[in-house]
């Protein structure tokens, strides 16, 4: 078995590649000033290349897990990941409210398939 880690840093890497399994780290956005939309969108963004550099593609996601820090505000997430994800190809999903970083209103997990 390989493992690949791709954007390793100094507590964790972006993914984590082993045989045809991406395993996501938790994704936030770059600018913490915009809202929930804006911010799922930058996330989205992100999710997006660093799938393409495992060599796969938000179709094979296979589970998703939105971390929200105000529940309240999940109808705005909802419509950038609508947006955003392929109809035809929905991962599992769950949301769930939770204690962020400051001014972090967001962050993503996935597992897909290459």
């Amino acid at each position: 078995m390989t493992i690949e880690r791709l954007q390793p840093g100094p507590w964790n890497s972006k993914a984590v590649v082993t045989d045809n399994t991406i395993y996501m780290s938790g994704i936030v956005a770059d600018d913490k000033t915009v809202g929930m939309k804006e911010q799922t969108e930058q996330v989205l963004t992100k999710i997006d290349a660093i799938l393409m550099a495992a060599g796969s593609d938000k179709t094979k996601i296979l589970t998703a897990e939105v971390y929200l820090a105000n529940m309240s505000e999940k109808d705005f997430m909802n419509e950038a990941w609508m947006a955003w994800m392929d109809p035809k190809h929905p991962p599992a999903r769950a949301a769930v409210g939770v204690e962020l970083t400051p001014n972090t209103l967001v962050e993503i997990m996935c597992v897909a398939v290459k």
